[in-house]
């Protein structure tokens, strides 16, 4: 049996959408999609969108890309990482998402590229 892994869900977020709300929806839900699958398999998905986007909000952040945006929306994935176990990189291009990885890589963390090569962990 395998031990539970924490494992961030890396995908595009703003990558390819213009900012286009409807089209950064969709690149969430894939996102939040990935993340049942992986609790599926008997591990706890994270997004740093879970923990960056209330807190944008709550600090003022009036548009994507703005200062505030900056200043949380990245930087919490990459803190969150390190308690991490894994990273499951989706989707398409994303410069974003390429970080999380290369994040994960420097902090010693299994990289995934897709759900299959999670090995399950009945509950």
């Amino acid at each position: 049996m395998s031990a539970q892994m924490m494992i961030l869900v890396a995908g595009p977020y703003r990558s390819g959408t213009n900012d286009d709300p409807v089209l950064i929806q969709r690149n969430v839900d894939a996102m939040e999609d990935t993340a049942l699958a992986v609790f599926r398999l008997g591990h706890l998905p994270v997004l740093g969108e879970w923990f960056a986007l209330p807190l944008l909000k709550h600090a003022g952040s009036k548009k994507i890309g703005d200062a505030v945006f900056d200043e949380i929306f990245h930087p919490i994935a990459r803190e969150l990482i390190g308690k991490c176990d894994a990273v499951l990189r989706i989707g398409g291009p994303s410069t974003g998402a390429d970080d999380m990885v290369a994040t994960g890589e420097r902090l010693g963390k299994r990289i995934f590229r897709d759900p299959s090569e999670i090995p399950e962990r009945p509950r």
